[in-house]
């Protein structure tokens, strides 16, 4: 199996579980070779060097060694100013992280959604998270190959902005003349202003939120997501 040394690689930690006694298993988001798990050994220490530095939504540089499956962390260091996420933000934050989780494969490098990850954490400090929520769910299903079809339907006519779309996952938006059993119909203006990253309308703001819950839900496979249970049951998501 193929080893490799890395050092000083930009990254975030996007979740920590325990390894045996005093060890932990770090689930990283970086810039040059994506999704990578990496064994902190001895971070559980009071003493260890890691132990306060290993934690989501900070900018790190991390350094490792070892096979690509499973690589042992020889170094964490901060790699700029903190973050400080609470509240809604910091739910928002955690929901992120876990579509990250369960959307991207490991070792799949992904530079610019590492800058646009960046980019909505620093956004999720605002009061309003909605747009930043929605821009990155856009992104991450662009990066996965299914992005959303928003200005034309399935059949690659322009949206009609006065219209109704029935929005099938796996062809687009669909003409329709009201609701239809089992589909989502959102307003073509809602699409257009999605695909415009407008979200001032408070209509497209939900319409927008349900389309993305529907098109995620097709590429989890019917897998749930916690943050996003726990969000909806306080209803910030």
């Amino acid at each position: 199996m193929s080893r490799k040394r890395v050092d000083h690689e930009p990254g975030y930690v996007l979740h920590t579980y325990p390894y045996k006694e005093t060890s932990l298993i770090v689930e990283a988001f970086t810039r040059r070779f994506g999704r990578v798990a990496l064994l902190a050994r001895g971070a559980r220490r009071p003493r260890s060097a890691m132990r306060g530095v290993l934690l989501s939504f900070h900018s790190l540089r991390l350094s490792w060694s070892g096979s690509a499956d499973l690589a042992n962390l020889m170094g964490a260091e901060w790699a700029g100013g903190v973050l400080r996420l609470g509240g809604r933000g910091l739910m928002c934050g955690f929901y992120v992280n876990e579509l990250l989780l369960r959307l991207l494969p490991r070792d799949d490098p992904h530079e610019s959604l590492f800058d646009v990850y960046a980019g909505a954490l620093a956004g999720l400090a605002s009061p309003d998270v909605s747009a930043v929520l929605r821009g990155f769910e856009r992104r991450l299903l662009a990066e996965l190959g299914y992005a959303p079809l928003l200005e034309t339907d399935a059949a690659s006519h322009p949206i009609d902005p006065e219209r109704l779309y029935s929005y099938e996952p796996d062809r687009g938006p669909v003409a329709t003349n009201g609701s239809r059993s089992g589909q989502l119909v959102v307003s073509g203006r809602t699409l257009l202003d999605v695909a415009a990253g407008d979200y001032a309308r408070p209509e497209t703001r939900d319409e927008a939120r349900a389309l993305m819950r529907v098109l995620i839900a097709e590429r989890l496979h019917g897998q749930s997501l916690h943050t996003r249970s726990i969000l909806m049951e306080l209803n910030e998501l």
